[in-house]
């Protein structure tokens, strides 16, 4: 597994940064501008990333790049801003709100298609605990992080889970399936 890894201090200001993104959007109705080089060049360079948002161990947003194609700094400030104002699934974080706000900031790696012949085999490959998944169908696509197999232990469930998120019939099937993997090294304000 190729996961990108981050030090503590690294961890610590792309948590920093995430929080002074949501309090700078609930101030000014946008992401906290950033100048890539005003971090150490590590965070500097290019990356994907997702921003999860939790008030009282519940999701209150999620929103993030599958591929990485900026800044790894703008990436995880624009898309706190993001989980905090535009995830469909929820109303936009009220300033009340942000003191108990919960983040988790996930890197991901560059998705790598399965092969597969079918759903069988695609099981078979996959591996819980550690790959999060993007399906495609058409105009259709879901992702699950890795962290959701905490929520959806079962092979079965995930699939079917990831399927409806897509839009798709829990038990859709189809020749035209695409599927990729990922990992993502994944941090918290919990440490």
């Amino acid at each position: 597994m190729t996961t990108p890894l981050y030090n503590q201090q690294q961890q610590t200001t792309l948590l920093q940064l995430a929080h002074a993104s949501v309090k700078h959007g609930l101030s000014h109705g946008q992401a906290l501008p950033v100048n890539p080089v005003d971090f150490e060049p590590r965070l500097q360079e290019t990356g994907a990333a997702f921003v999860t948002l939790e008030k009282r161990g519940e999701l209150r947003g999620c929103i993030g790049s599958v591929e990485a194609y900026r800044p790894l700094v703008e990436d995880v400030a624009e898309n706190a801003w993001n989980a905090a104002s535009r995830d469909p699934r929820f109303g936009p974080v009220t300033l009340p709100e942000y003191p108990q706000l919960h983040f988790e900031i996930s890197i991901l790696t560059r998705p790598v298609p399965l092969q597969f012949t079918s759903e069988s085999d695609l099981k078979q490959q996959i591996v819980p605990d550690r790959d999060g998944l993007i399906i495609k169908a058409g105009y259709r696509r879901g992702l699950f992080l890795p962290s959701v197999w905490e929520l959806l232990p079962d092979i079965d469930m995930f699939m079917a889970h990831l399927k409806q998120k897509a839009g798709l019939s829990a038990n859709y099937w189809s020749g035209d399936l695409q599927v990729a993997r990922f990992y993502s090294f994944a941090f918290s304000d919990d440490g």
